[in-house]
C-alpha cells in the first residue's frame, strides 16, 4: 500500500512573529518535551527547556549574547549550538527546528525523524 509505514511530522504552533520580539522567548511542548524558542536579534532558535545538569526549567535564566544561565545552579548553554559553556552540567541540550509560515512561528522535536 503506497504510503505504508510513512510518518507525519507535525509542527507544533508557539506564537506570532509579533509575539516573540528580540530579546523575548516563548515556551511550548512537542508531546513531553519542553521546547522554549528564543529571538536572538531577529534570529529565533529552539532549545529543550530542561538543563542537562539537574533537569530545571532554563527559562527565565540569564541570556546574554548567545549564551542562557540556567536559573538554579548557573550551568550555561548556547542557544544557537545547544552545547554547553560551563559546569555544573556537562551534556548539551537539545537544538530543535524552527520555521516561519505567513507570521506564525513553528517548531518540532525532530530527535527521533
Amino acid at each position: 500500500m503506497a504510503g505504508e509505514g510513512t510518518v507525519s511530522i507535525a509542527w507544533i504552533r508557539v506564537c506570532t512573529t509579533a509575539e516573540l520580539l528580540p530579546g523575548e522567548y516563548q515556551t511550548t511542548f512537542d508531546g513531553d518535551t519542553p521546547i522554549a524558542v528564543i529571538n536572538l536579534d531577529g534570529e529565533l532558535y529552539a532549545i529543550e527547556d530542561v538543563c542537562t545538569h539537574d533537569g530545571g526549567e532554563l527559562t527565565g535564566g540569564i541570556i546574554e549574547g548567545h549564551e542562557i544561565e540556567c536559573p538554579r545552579h548557573g550551568a550555561r548553554f548556547d542557544i544557537t549550538t545547544g552545547a554547553v559553556l560551563c559546569p555544573p552540567a556537562y551534556e548539551p541540550i537539545a537544538k530543535f527546528p524552527v520555521k516561519i509560515d505567513d507570521g506564525v512561528v513553528y517548531t518540532r522535536d525532530d530527535r527521533f525523524d
